[in-house]
């Protein structure tokens, strides 16, 4: 059982280190790099990367949530109380994330998306990115915790 635990701990590392991954290069790169360019191309750019990004993101995101979760019950069921609460933090850590997303930046996204197709630039728009900044870092904290609660469950 601790095997199937681990394994499902791997798997959960798998898909949040590429959420993780692409939070932080938001964090880190994507942010300085808007802030260098005009309305129409944030809108463009930003709106462009959220049609992709809202399409083909949730995968990782919930094969890593639902890894994290079984993880945290196999260990469980197996008696291994530290790999179960280090995989269970994981998932906590995750749902708080998710929670961020849904509030925050999914809403913002689909106005950057709806406005980048329909080739308009809000007039709103350097507040709609500054208001998606304002959480990449926390963003990117959350998952990279969760990427290390599951590293060490996969160690215990």
């Amino acid at each position: 059982m601790i095997d199937l635990a681990r394994a499902a701990a791997l798997i959960g590392v798998l898909g949040t280190a590429l959420v993780f991954g692409t939070d932080a290069f938001c964090a880190m790169v994507l942010r300085s790099a808007l802030a260098r360019i005009d309305d129409r191309a944030l809108v463009a750019v930003m709106g462009n990367v959220h049609r992709y990004g809202d399409r083909r993101m949730p995968l990782p995101g919930a094969v890593g949530l639902i890894a994290a979760a079984a993880s945290a019950a196999l260990a469980a069921v197996a008696g291994r109380w530290t790999t179960a609460a280090m995989a269970a933090t994981a998932v906590a850590l995750l749902l708080v994330w998710l929670a961020l997303y849904l509030r925050v930046s999914a809403p913002i996204n689909r106005q950057l998306t709806a406005a980048a197709q329909a080739h308009d630039v809000p007039a709103n728009a350097l507040a709609l990115q500054a208001n998606w900044d304002r959480i990449i870092n926390a963003r990117a904290t959350l998952q990279g915790l969760a990427v290390c609660a599951l590293c060490l469950a996969l160690m215990g």
